[in-house]
């Protein structure tokens, strides 16, 4: 009889916890593979989680109601169907969840069931978990730990400070820079370590707001990008002036076909779509010295949700859609957004993103690759603007900036430049009226 842990999934980029909002099975239920176990909201999705495995539900953690950190462990199955479940575990009893509580305050503290090291320099040091698997895959021998100042109960390492420790030791700073002294010391340091922010007097007119965990993840992972992919960026400008002029005859025509508005974006994600046909390296990732080509076009694109940042829902094969296809997709998904309905496959799979910044009445911006993907996309506002034309004259144009974002590691400035000018030419030279 194997037992095999339930955790709480990670269900979009940014996101770091879940509430479990229902139970489909209990304690002491059977379960197939791919059989719906529970649903779990979240501030961007909803969505119900398939079981893993086949076998019987041994624990269940916590109950329907709670906020779950991602990672935490949530429920444990048996895969041996005949295993001895007692009358009295058919469902969650007060100690289980009181035991589902107390793992998830030790695992945020990052101090339960730590793991001994070997003795250093005398003392016994102990190790989360969590940290020894993090420095297992970051590659940090055990005895690097030893120089960290823990900041979790009894001074032990949690999360932040291994995370703050790799941040330093990958800029090339001495370890000490930010872990001054061991955790635990026979006698009080001198001085007291550097504060972590500038300090301010007492006259200063401000206000030290700590970033929840939604933000320290957008963080982490921001910083994350840039330090794994040297960012270029190629910017030009378009002529919108047909698409301007097709729009405006075609946009109640299509509303009333398909019940949601036609819009620029549906334009240039199609560009965009064949530029990845005609450079598909374009549409690969990098995984170590190896570079993995996608067979498949899926076309990330940010959306707004208000109060609550942006979300990257996918168009899966958007390389076999039409622009009415790619519209009906992408409106699904903007309605999903809103709505909190997005699922985590809605979220996943990714191979390219597409950001309009235009929306905020921004010209131009130069976004952040989102990793592993090798490229986004970025369009500012469509302005009226003076152009001089092929024969000198003077005319009033419909121009928008855009942005092709690569990282250069395996895109150059050639190929990112020429994938650029691809998108342009097809959204100038396109006859809108043969697309519909």
């Amino acid at each position: 009889m194997a037992r095999h842990d339930i955790v709480m999934p990670q269900m979009g980029e940014s996101i770091t916890n879940g509430t479990i909002t229902k139970w489909h099975k209990q304690v002491g239920d059977s379960i197939e593979i791919d059989e719906i176990l529970l649903e779990i909201s979240t501030d961007k999705v909803e969505s119900e989680i398939p079981s893993p495995m086949e076998g019987r539900i041994a624990e269940i953690c916590f109950p329907e109601g709670e906020t779950i950190d991602v990672g935490i462990k949530i429920a444990v199955v048996e895969d041996d169907a005949s295993a001895d479940l007692s009358a009295s575990s058919s469902a969650p009893s007060t100690a289980s969840a009181d035991e589902g509580a107390k793992e998830e305050k030790a695992v945020k503290e990052e101090s339960s069931q730590p793991a001994e090291t070997s003795e250093q320099d005398g003392e016994r040091r102990f190790y989360t978990p969590l940290v020894r698997k993090l420095a297992q895959e970051n590659g940090v021998d055990l005895s690097e730990l030893k120089n960290i100042q823990g900041s979790g109960a009894a001074g032990r390492v949690n999360k932040e400070d291994f995370m703050n420790f790799l941040e330093n030791r990958k800029s090339g700073g001495s370890s000490q820079a930010s872990t001054s002294a061991p955790a635990q010391t026979s006698k009080p340091a001198a001085t007291p370590a550097a504060p972590s922010i500038p300090a301010f007097s007492s006259g200063d007119r401000v206000e030290i707001v700590p970033m929840d965990n939604m933000r320290k993840t957008i963080a982490r992972n921001m910083v994350a990008s840039k330090q794994t992919s040297p960012h270029v960026n190629s910017i030009d400008t378009v002529d919108m002036t047909n698409l301007v002029k097709f729009r405006d005859s075609f946009k109640n025509e299509f509303k009333k076909q398909e019940g949601f508005s036609l819009t620029y974006t549906h334009f240039i994600l199609y560009a965009i779509v064949q530029a990845l046909k005609e450079f598909p390296q374009v549409n690969a990732s990098i995984d170590g010295d190896n570079i993995v080509m996608k067979k498949d076009i899926n076309l990330g694109c940010a959306v707004a949700v208000p109060g609550n940042g942006l979300v990257v829902p996918v168009i899966k094969g958007a390389d076999n859609l039409n622009i009415t296809g790619i519209a009906r997709s992408l409106n699904v998904l903007v309605e999903k957004a809103r709505a909190k309905k997005l699922t985590m496959d809605d979220l996943s799979g990714g191979t390219y993103t597409f950001t309009n910044n235009g929306s905020f009445g921004v010209v131009a911006a130069t976004p952040v690759i989102l990793q592993p993907q090798l490229g986004i996309f970025c369009v500012g506002a469509i302005k009226k603007t003076p152009v001089v034309t092929a024969d000198d004259a003077i005319a009033i144009r419909h121009i928008m900036y855009s942005t092709h974002t690569f990282d250069h590691r395996l895109i150059d400035g050639e190929q990112g430049s020429k994938f650029l000018k691809h998108v342009h030419n097809t959204l100038e030279t396109m006859d809108p009226a043969a697309l519909f």
